[in-house]
Formats: structure tokens, sequence, C-alpha cells
């Protein structure tokens, strides 16, 4: 599937920025299930500087600094990729197993995965966690069975509210609360997956949606979405992560379908946030943002 996708952010400030520097994660990824074809970043007022570099996940990151007075600012990215939905590998590992190879053990082989197996700014160790997830986790179930069990539960206990949680709202009070959008959803099963002892990374990017019947699609009424990753040992080298979306009950092979778009992968949302900065002045502001996402002919 060939998909056209334009994410807009706009601030605007009163009274006005004198200064700024920002990091945006907004290039996807290339991926066995990806392939990008172009990318555009547009930004307004023009950057003193901008350079692009990948961060230690492999991420493409842009940073740019603004060095004049501004009261608005407006970043525009434009992408096209080309998904391919790949067929599920068969795994056949029990999440104990799974459980067993991220253990300490003096002088094992480092596995880089390990890093997702540990709590993160947004998703602490908390029992309430391990408490949930423990019935998706009978003993010698599958690793894959159980994350999907698990994904499907999330998609039938809790609603989607928009609204109902900021940015910056704990995964411990949406898992409380049983409600939240699709940040809350990937950091409660990111969260439980973890106190099982299991690798799991956050991913952001975008999934198309379509109008409901006899309605247009309107431009920019898309949003940004998140799902997970967990990590399957047996899978083929080097592509040992299957994606699960617990916002929609979907799951996959690199991603949960050949509608959506990765853009980034890390910890939990602090490494991934699309567009963070640091500014001087500016004590007030608004934002915006608009998605649109395309299927391209």
């Amino acid at each position: 599937m060939r998909l056209d996708v334009t994410h807009e952010t706009r601030y605007d400030y009163v009274p006005a920025v004198e200064i700024a520097q920002h990091m945006a994660y907004l290039q996807p990824l290339n991926t066995s299930g990806q392939e990008l074809h172009l990318h555009t970043l547009d930004i307004s007022p023009a950057p003193a500087q901008i350079r692009q570099a990948q961060d230690v996940y492999g991420n493409t990151r842009s940073f740019f600094s603004l060095q004049t007075p501004h009261t608005q600012l407006r970043v525009q990215s434009h992408s096209v990729v080309q998904t391919t939905l790949r067929p599920l590998p068969v795994s056949s590992i029990s999440w104990e197993q799974t459980r067993e190879m991220f253990r300490y053990q003096s002088g094992a082989h480092f596995n880089a995965a390990t890093e997702f197996a540990y709590p993160s700014p947004y998703i602490p160790r908390d029992p309430e966690f391990a408490a949930y997830a423990r019935a998706s986790f009978a003993p010698g179930t599958g690793l894959l069975a159980a994350a999907q069990n698990l994904m499907q539960r999330i998609y039938a206990d809790f609603t989607y509210e928009s609204q109902s949680t900021q940015i910056n709202t704990p995964a411990l009070e949406a898992l409380t609360q049983r409600k939240g959008v699709c940040q809350d959803f990937a950091h409660i099963m990111i969260a439980c997956l973890r106190a099982m002892g299991l690798p799991a990374r956050y991913v952001s990017g975008y999934l198309l949606t379509r109008p409901a019947p006899g309605s247009v699609k309107l431009r920019g009424s898309d949003a940004s979405h998140a799902w997970v990753s967990v990590y399957i040992p047996d899978f083929p080298q080097d592509q040992r992560w299957c994606d699960l979306d617990p916002t929609n009950n979907r799951y996959g092979w690199h991603s949960p379908g050949e509608d959506y778009v990765t853009l980034a992968t890390g910890r939990d949302f602090a490494d991934v946030s699309p567009i963070r900065g640091v500014i001087h002045g500016g004590a007030s502001h608004t934002l915006a943002v608009g998605v649109t996402v395309e299927q391209l002919k």
C-alpha cells in the first residue's frame, strides 16, 4: 500500500519566543515491511541551522534552532511510504522461556532487547500491571499467544476516550480508570509485558482512517498513533519484533497492517515525542496539530 502522510504542527506564542532549540521525530523508518520514498520537513520561520542524525534506537531525528524572535512556529512533515504486509512467522517459544533469557546471568551474551525489559520514564514497575497481565500468562502459554491475549483484553476492557488523559498521565492512572487514548493503551500493555519479565517497546506512527459511508474525509482530521512491539526470540534473526495495537486489536510482523506507517521506536513516548524542545520566552502558547493519511494510487 502506498501512503501519503502530512503532519502539521503549529505553536502560537504570547509573548514572542526569543530563541529556541527543537528536536523532531517525524521521518518514517525504513524497515523490512516499509520503504520510505519521500520525506520533506518545512519549518517556519526558517531555522538558523538544521541537521539530522540517528539515535541509539535507529530512528532519524532532526535538530533545528531558531535564533530570531517569533510568535508562531509551524512544522510540516510530508512523507510517502510503501508498506507491505508480511506473513507472521511461526513461534513456539513460551513466555517463561523468554523471561528466563532476560534474567541476569554473569558472563551471558548481551541482547540489545534487554533494555526494553526495564522501567522507563513513562512506564514504571508496579505490581498492579503484573496483576492485570497475569490472566494472559498461564504456565506454558506461548509468548505470542499470551501477548495477543493481553492485547485483546485491553481492547475489550478499556474505553477509548479523547481528552480523558494528558501526555503526562501516568500509565498506572490510566490502568485504574480503564480509559484513555492510544498512547495510554500502549504504555499499559508495555508495562504489563515488562512486569512479566518480557522486552516490549513503544512504536509511534500513523494509521490510515476511512470516513464513514456517505461522508467525505477531511484533511487534517487524522491523528498520530501509537502501538507496541514485543520481542519474539524465535522469529528470524534481526527481525524479532511483533507489533500489536491494543487500541484496534490488530497485530502483525513489522506492523499491525499495511495501513500503518511506523515513525519511530523507543522505550516509551518520551523517547519519540514528535516535537520537543527548549524555548526562551513565550510564557503561554497554544498548540494545533493536523494529520492527513491518504492512500495513493
